[in-house]
């Protein structure tokens, strides 16, 4: 869903995430954007979620409480931990984001938001070199022009 908040600046919200992520500017400019359309979509009954005794740095409240979520995506059989917060909502929104990248990455391949930034980033790194060496190579040219 795309909505238009400005001058050629939009904001793109994921609808199947508990809350809506912002994925940056996406400007009139930019030749390349993203595709959202292929992300799946998770269905709550085919989620096995238990609640486990968390460990690690924290002390008694991390390893008294059961803060620790383990997602099974029954048709795929992908299963995630999560234990990165001592919050149980923060942890299993955090698991539910990684199995819909996990799963974007394993359904859709190179067609995966995840691999479409990576691209994105990798034109980006090869026109920010092609840059630089371009303003290196006049800086010589001007260097020698001008010490004769």
């Amino acid at each position: 869903m795309l909505r238009n908040v400005g001058v050629a600046k939009l904001y793109q919200f994921s609808v199947n995430l508990y809350k809506p992520l912002l994925y940056g500017w996406i400007s009139s400019r930019t030749k390349r954007t993203i595709d959202y359309s292929l992300v799946p979509t998770i269905k709550e009954e085919d989620l096995k979620e238990q609640f486990v005794r968390g460990s690690g740095p924290g002390g008694q409240s991390v390893n008294k409480t059961s803060n620790c979520v383990i997602l099974t995506h029954m048709p795929s059989g992908i299963v995630i931990r999560c234990h990165q917060t001592r919050s149980l909502d923060q942890n299993r929104k955090k698991a539910r984001e990684t199995l819909v990248t996990k799963l974007d990455n394993l359904i859709n391949g190179p067609k995966s938001v995840e691999a479409q930034q990576q691209s994105i980033q990798e034109i980006k790194s090869v026109k920010r070199e092609q840059k630089r060496r371009k303003m290196a190579s006049l800086k010589s040219q001007w260097k020698a022009t001008n010490s004769e």
